[in-house]
């Protein structure tokens, strides 16, 4: 169906090209490419209030994603009765804190493609609340960042590495 990107933010350069080409890849991946998915990355100003409001942390993030199926079972593909369902829901990307967080040796549209893949993850009913959904979580985005990666002629790492 179709990928909707907007890029809300002046804050760091972003090429949509770039960022569109690496999104519709890792939809294919996960075989949801038939999904709408919206991306929106956004500044650290237009981050900070929606994760105050919806995670109640007074910090600018990385991801933030809002699942159009609320109840889906991590890793299952929902299976929508209407055309109007074929939707994942939207991910905010916080591409100003992405770009501050980016290590000198990592390419900066290499890490907007994990952290992408990580909300998209979690727009598929993944969470990593304790270290037994982290573990379960970060092996399936391995995967996917493997796959993604032989297509890709890069090598990406998942985004919560050491996270426990």
């Amino acid at each position: 169906m179709s990928l909707v990107l907007r890029n809300l933010q002046r804050a760091v350069p972003l090429r949509r090209a770039r960022l569109r080409e690496k999104v519709q890849a890792m939809q294919r991946a996960l075989w949801v490419q038939r999904f709408d998915l919206g991306v929106v990355c956004v500044d650290n100003r237009k981050i900070h209030p929606i994760n105050r409001i919806y995670r109640h942390k007074n910090t600018p993030t990385d991801v933030l994603s809002f699942p159009f199926h609320e109840d889906l079972k991590a890793g299952k593909i929902p299976q929508p009765d209407f055309p109007d369902d074929y939707n994942l829901g939207d991910i905010f990307l916080g591409v100003e804190y992405i770009f501050q967080h980016c290590k000198e040796n990592e390419d900066y549209y290499d890490i907007l493609t994990v952290t992408a893949t990580h909300g998209l993850r979690h727009l598929l009913g993944f969470t990593h609340s304790t270290e037994a959904e982290w573990q379960k979580r970060y092996q399936k985005e391995k995967q996917v960042l493997e796959e993604l990666s032989k297509h890709k002629g890069t090598r990406f790492q998942p985004l919560s590495r050491g996270l426990f």
